[in-house]
């Protein structure tokens, strides 16, 4: 009888394991889809004629913040806003990405869209200091700016001015600067344990001491592609 129970046991124990196991390759392939779906923006982005990010911009990036494709439900149900990924220039390049997820603030005229895309580009070292922490509000802990738009455009006043992030927003193809002021950027510690197999500190990650996995390559290198681009234009 006992043995017979300790057969069950194993059986269940070996079926848990497997779910166990499935469920976390099952999250790695999301979020490697949600590092591609980030990829494609910026890739399409910058691809639009005279409508990308300034290279003025993109070669004085601190770091990079890219929100795919946020269906409004989950806003207006859950109150998260969206789910992104975000990578930091480093002494040896782009690092490895974190995932982030932005809740709160006034979306306004966004809330009757299908989906909308949101970048965020941290222009100096006060904005990579906020990217360290798990956690920090624009427009309250940093300031923030709706960038300009324009491959060739002077970037305006106001990043000078010492924005630490300049915002954009793309929906039903119109790419243009948004103000994202009460928006709070914190880390996914879930999607982060997912990717790396453990809760790795933030600052770790975007300070460049943390492997690129294989399923980031695709995001890490893009960012990277415009950058060069962004630096010998």
């Amino acid at each position: 009888m006992m043995k017979h129970i300790s057969v069950i046991a194993l059986g269940l124990a070996i079926t848990a394991t497997s779910i166990s196991v499935h469920a976390q390759e099952t999250d790695k392939n999301k979020l490697k889809e949600r590092l591609d779906a980030a990829a494609d923006v910026i890739s399409e982005v910058m691809a639009a004629p005279d409508k990308g990010i300034p290279s003025s911009i993109l070669s004085n990036a601190a770091c990079v913040v890219v929100v795919p494709s946020f269906k409004k439900g989950a806003f207006i149900g859950g109150g998260q806003y969206g789910q992104g990924v975000a990578t930091c220039r480093t002494p040896r390049g782009w690092s490895a990405p974190v995932f982030v997820q932005l809740a709160g603030g006034s979306f306004g005229f966004q809330i009757g869209v299908q989906a909308t895309d949101l970048v965020l580009v941290a222009m100096n070292q006060q904005g990579l200091q906020q990217m360290l922490k798990n956690k920090f509000k624009l427009g309250a802990d940093a300031a923030a700016s709706a960038g300009p738009v324009g491959r060739n455009a002077q970037a305006g006043t106001d990043w000078k001015m010492g924005a630490e992030f300049l915002s954009y927003s793309r929906s039903k193809g119109l790419f243009a600067g948004i103000d994202l002021d009460g928006t709070v950027l914190s880390q996914n510690e879930d999607a982060t344990r997912g990717m790396y197999g453990a809760n790795v500190p933030f600052d770790q990650v975007l300070k460049g001491n943390q492997a690129t996995p294989a399923a980031a390559m695709n995001f890490v290198s893009t960012v990277a592609k415009y950058f060069v681009v962004a630096k010998n234009s």
